[in-house]
């Protein structure tokens, strides 16, 4: 299976402007640029785009190995915080922190809490990355 993406950048990295593009149209020539990914402005950027397919990868993983524990979730909900970070005379994604909230009824703490980093270090997205990866999981009432 494979699936893309595409870029179109014209101009140098200060001034120039870029889109991105999916091969489902979730984003069609949606724009980016400097200011969108250093600047803190408004508009998409490469590590937004990584902490959704991250998120969605890992809630995914994990409703598949809860349903291999006999469990289903009710509710899956994770956000992930991606840090980029000036290393040297570049930049890197040095921390992906994966905020958990789920409701599954029949779970145990342990039993939720071990499930939940199997997810983390089976998923996809986490296995691409080479990242710190940090889980905080809480399992709800």
């Amino acid at each position: 299976m494979k699936k893309h993406a595409s870029a179109v950048w014209q101009g140098n990295l200060k001034d120039g402007k870029g889109t991105l593009s999916t091969q489902s149209g979730a984003l069609k020539d949606n724009p980016y640029g400097f200011n969108t990914r250093f600047e803190d402005q408004p508009g998409t950027n490469p590590e937004e785009l990584i902490g959704a397919a991250h998120a969605g990868c890992f809630s995914m993983a994990l409703s598949m190995m809860l349903g291999q524990a006999g469990l289903t979730a009710e509710r899956i909900e994770t956000q992930a915080v991606v840090t980029l970070d000036k290393v040297g005379e570049g930049f890197e994604i040095t921390t992906v922190d994966l905020i958990l909230k789920a409701k599954i009824p029949g779970a145990d703490v342990n039993q939720f809490q071990q499930i939940a980093n199997q997810a983390k270090e089976g998923c996809p997205v986490s296995k691409l990355l080479k990242a710190r990866i940090n889980l905080n999981a809480t399992l709800e009432s």
